[in-house]
This record gives C-alpha cells, sequence and structure tokens, in this order.
C-alpha cells in the first residue's frame, strides 16, 4: 500500500502535543510514515515560551520514517496553517492525512485513513475521512464498520489532492447563498451550528478553515465516510484551549479498542439515513443547549 504522509499541526500545549505523540507512535504503520509538522509562531509574547518548549520536544521525536518539521516565524493563525500546509504537502503527495495537537489515536488510525484512501481514492462523491466520530450506537443498526455522512469533521481527517484543490475558499457565492432560505436550510441539514459558523466566518468574526471546507462539500454534494467505532478523541477541552472550549461530555466517542486493520464499507455511494438521522441529533439545537448548560456547571 503506499501510505499517505501524516501532517501535523502543532502550537503551543505541550501537554496534548505529547498524548497525540505517544498515541500515533504506537500506530501499526507509524515507522513506515512520513510526517510533516507545522509548528505556528507564538500570536503573543507570553505564548513564545510554551511554543519553544514544543519545538524542543519536536525535535526529538523518532519511530516514524520521517519527521520534517517546518517552524513559523510569524504567527499564522489555525487556518491559515492548515490550508497554506495541506496545500504545500499536496505538492508532492497525492493525498494527506491531517491530525492537530490535542488528538489521542487509536492503534488502527492510519490503518483506517490509508484503507480508506485507496478504497474511495477515484469516487469523487466521498469528499473526505473523518477519523472521529460521535458515539451514536449504531452497532445494532448497521453491519458494516462504516457509514456516510454529508458534513466532514476536522478532529483527525484525510482527503485528496483533486478535492482539496476544488475549494474555493474565499466562498464567492456567499452574497446569493445568504439570502436563498431554502439553500440555508438545506446547509443546515448538517448541523444546526453551520449556517452561523459560515455567517461569522463571512463577517470576520471566526477565522476557519473548517466551516468553508464543510460548505465547498455541501455545495458540491460530497460524502464523508465515518467510522463506527472512533479512531479519535479530543484531548483540547481545557483551559488552555484555542478553540475547543466548554463541556466535552457530547463528544464523547465511542473508542477503538478492537485494533482491527480491515475495514468493511457501505455497499452504496449516498449518505447512510440511520446515522444522518442521529448526527443531526447530536448537532441539534437541543443537544447545543444541553452542552452550554453542562459547560455552565463544569460537566
Amino acid at each position: 500500500m503506499n501510505l499517505a504522509p501524516v501532517i501535523l499541526f502543532a502550537y503551543k500545549r505541550l501537554d496534548t502535543l505529547k498524548k497525540t505523540i505517544e498515541a500515533l507512535q504506537k500506530n501499526n504503520l507509524a515507522s513506515q510514515s512520513d510526517f510533516y509538522v507545522f509548528s505556528d509562531a507564538a500570536k503573543t509574547i507570553k505564548d513564545e515560551d510554551a511554543v519553544r518548549k514544543v519545538r524542543e520536544y519536536l525535535r526529538t521525536i523518532c519511530h516514524f520514517k520521517s519527521f520534517i518539521i517546518e517552524e513559523a516565524e510569524v504567527n499564522k493563525g489555525l487556518a491559515n496553517s492548515i490550508i497554506q500546509g495541506v496545500t504545500k504537502v499536496f505538492e508532492k503527495h497525492d493525498f494527506v492525512i491531517v491530525i492537530e495537537d490535542d488528538l489521542v489515536t487509536s492503534t488502527n488510525f492510519l490503518n483506517f485513513m490509508n484503507d480508506s484512501l485507496q478504497k474511495f481514492q477515484y469516487e469523487s462523491s466521498v469528499f473526505s475521512i473523518a477519523g472521529y466520530s460521535f458515539d451514536l450506537n449504531l452497532t445494532q443498526s448497521i453491519h458494516t464498520d462504516t457509514y456516510f455522512l454529508n458534513r466532514g469533521w476536522s478532529w483527525g481527517w484525510a482527503t485528496w489532492k483533486d478535492r482539496w484543490e476544488k475549494i474555493d475558499w474565499e466562498i464567492s457565492d456567499y452574497h446569493t447563498f445568504i439570502k436563498n432560505r431554502e439553500e440555508r436550510k438545506a446547509f443546515s441539514k448538517g448541523g444546526s451550528d453551520l449556517n452561523k459558523m459560515l455567517d461569522k466566518q463571512m463577517s470576520g468574526k471566526l477565522d476557519s478553515w473548517a466551516i468553508r471546507w464543510i460548505y465547498n462539500q455541501y455545495k458540491m454534494k460530497g460524502l464523508t465516510i465515518y467510522p463506527v467505532y472512533s479512531k479519535v478523541k479530543n484531548e483540547g477541552f481545557g483551559k488552555d484551549a484555542t478553540h475547543t472550549i466548554g463541556s466535552s461530555r457530547r463528544y464523547k466517542p465511542f473508542f477503538d479498542e478492537e485494533a482491527k486493520t480491515t475495514f468493511t464499507y457501505p455497499e452504496n455511494l449516498a449518505i447512510t439515513n440511520i446515522a444522518q438521522l442521529k448526527f443531526q441529533r447530536k448537532m441539534g439545537y437541543f443537544s447545543r443547549i444541553k452542552s452550554k448548560i453542562e459547560t455552565l456547571l463544569r460537566l
């Protein structure tokens, strides 16, 4: 198998980064995989020491086929770091796996991502691979290891160069989309949070690569393949988090402990309806309100 390179984005959180690296080192395909690491520069003076410690640690890493570190001289922010970093790696590769410094992976994470990348390489309707999955209680509902949704997820993901190159990062049709109620209603089927996030992005109140990625997937009617048993769990919730804030209870996955290395997929390239319904409940207004209450109560 032609293994995909892994791109890791790091900033200032040494505690979670160590967990991310240690989990990746335990992956079955770690020693056969090339790693590209993009270390962002400090945004403020108070972050400089934390960034320095992260970079010192990164220079000690081994156990991978290669480990190439690129240290930014000025702060780019997560959105620009990911867009520019992924685009740069695509100059040499046709597919990539992307992970951030607060994610812990199962031992078969790289197996799953590479297997899925190979299987759907020539299926343009499949937009991305998600390593993370909500606990949707699907084991009695579907009989495959995977399912399709109409929305991607940014906690450990993979895609192909030809999909990435189609992205309109400027969202040039936003001025017509914002006036179209039917389009906005259809977009919200991927989650009640999407329209608000896109509006904030386009008004300059948010700087996210992910909402633009998700919107482009929606416009292209793309699919994302998810594992029933999550290959990723997010350890980034906490006071030092930059992007993951609030209660983590809604996001606790059914984490993969079986470590199987072969996977079964849906026969049809179409949304898995039962999974889509349960996902929409997870990302619906009621669940969001419940999560906000849990955050206030620090649950």
